[in-house]
């Protein structure tokens, strides 16, 4: 691999609760079509599609969200360098670390370009405009990040105000402060000033110059990093980092723990159409409007109402007389927020947690390396659910110490195992698995196997589930 290409590190570890409910736990808004008909990380990823720029990019993930991301990727035939698991989220400096030392074991001098996984760039040509700025500058000596031209005064985002250019590179600054999020007043001010950027999230850094600069601040950190890479454990398409290693690192951004503190920091201000997606009022904006100023995407009836993001994910939502509302309706739950308060859903999402309310964690289709599965019905003692097995799905030989269940193939043939017996099921046969039974499900054919699932018993959460083995690594290896 030319050693002149930028190896493109994207991050896709976060939880996107401020998009809830289309965002949820275990379906955070990267891995969501929000914009497009591509998700947010599909789109990151393909913008630095170009092989004769870019390496095949290295993506950072959730261990929960592995089998959803591998998937995208597939989806829009890209195979990453790697597909690497955080045992737990520690920020972004700690990732970034794990990129690095990866990275500069192949190539001393590699450059990464860091890239959020769920910020979207309006002008691509732009971007990468800034990106070659960003590279010839990081080549020089420095740490760079990007910074966003802005065009109002928002309150919601960190500023960097740049410094003296730096020398040999136009349109790059040395970073003279970093501002955190402002009050509105010290927004307008900031804006005036014709001089500060909103702080952006993006960066190119050589490799081990990021790593020379984070050990002189926190060697625990870069050695704990190391350790984690060195025990890391290859697992089909993902490479697991060492969880008792990796989690001793401290959990910080890299702004923290690196660029306010440098003297390496420089900045390429850039205008590339830039939203980091925060907020149902930053969908609005990147949306297309009607002529009353609404967006409304999927199913929505809109008449007499102005200046609204209107959402529909299942059935009709009509929306009569309303103006700078947020109105979101998904199978198992509707928002009603004022645009103006749609970034201060925190409280609301606190409150749900102390609820207890499950409609934080996954939607009701939950999407699983061998299929689908939906929840039609949960009551007292019962829960039903469609399952969907792909062609080649296999799920795990396992058992459940509080459920029995009953399955009713209506679709397909499928191979059921029950203890020590094998059979095959075909369209409208059905079988039951006592509590306690080790089973296993399977698509043997070349069609998607459906089938209805009626639960019963004293428990019928998800972790109700003791594995055996398990084709797609979910097994703890002893």
């Amino acid at each position: 691999m030319a050693r002149s290409l930028i190896h493109p590190v994207v991050l896709s570890g976060g939880s996107g609760t401020r998009l809830w409910p289309l965002s949820r736990a275990l379906s955070p808004k990267q891995l969501l079509p929000l914009l497009s008909e591509k998700s947010l990380l599909q789109e990151t990823v393909l913008r630095v599609g170009d092989a004769h720029q870019f390496a095949p990019p290295l993506v950072i993930a959730n261990d929960e969200h592995r089998f959803l991301v591998a998937e995208q990727l597939r989806e829009i035939g890209v195979k990453p360098q790697a597909l690497v698991l955080e045992p737990q989220g520690r920020n972004t400096a700690p990732a970034i670390c794990v990129a690095a030392l990866l990275l500069s074991a192949e190539d001393p001098d590699a450059l990464m370009l860091v890239l959020p996984s769920d910020h979207s760039i309006g002008h691509r040509a732009a971007f990468v405009a800034g990106v070659e700025r960003a590279a010839a500058a990081a080549r020089s000596g420095a740490l760079v990040t990007f910074g966003i031209t802005p065009d109002h005064a928002d309150v919601g985002y960190g500023y960097i105000r740049r410094g003296l250019p730096w020398p040999g590179i136009g349109g790059c600054f040395t970073v003279a402060e970093f501002v955190e999020k402002p009050d509105a007043a010290r927004a307008a001010r900031l804006l005036a000033a014709g001089d500060y950027y909103w702080n952006s999230g993006m960066f190119v850094l050589p490799a081990g110059l990021y790593l020379k600069e984070l050990g002189r601040r926190d060697a625990a950190m870069v050695e704990a990093c190391r350790r984690a890479v060195a025990a890391a454990k290859r697992d089909h398409d993902f490479l697991r980092l060492d969880a008792s290693a990796f989690t001793a690192a401290r959990s910080i951004s890299i702004d923290y723990a690196v660029m306010e503190h440098t003297k390496a920091a420089a900045v390429v201000p850039v205008d590339i159409g830039w939203s980091d997606v925060g907020s149902f009022d930053a969908l609005w904006q990147a949306g297309v409007k009607d002529g009353n100023g609404n967006v409304a995407v999927g199913d929505v009836a809109v008449s007499d109402s102005r200046n609204s993001y209107l959402r529909s994910e299942h059935g009709l939502l009509a929306a009569l007389g309303v103006e700078n509302l947020v109105v979101i309706s998904t199978t198992d739950a509707v928002l009603v927020v004022p645009r103006s308060r749609s970034s201060d859903l925190k409280q609301l999402i606190a409150q749900l947690e102390r609820d207890g309310r499950g409609e934080l964690l996954a939607h009701p289709l939950v999407e699983r390396p061998w299929g689908s599965y939906r929840s039609i019905h949960s009551g007292e003692r019962v829960q039903v659910k469609h399952i969907v097995v792909k062609p080649g799905g296999r799920l795990s030989l396992q058992y459940h110490h509080k459920r029995a269940e009953h399955w009713v193939v209506v679709r397909g043939t499928a191979r059921v195992t029950r203890g020590e017996e094998v059979t095959m099921l075909g369209e409208d046969q059905s079988t039951y698995i006592p509590i306690g039974m080790p089973h296993r499900l399977e698509n043997p054919g070349d069609e998607p196997v459906h089938l209805i699932e009626v639960q019963t018993g004293s428990y019928l959460g998800e972790d109700d589930i003791v594995r055996l083995e398990d084709t797609y690594g979910r097994v703890p290896k002893s």
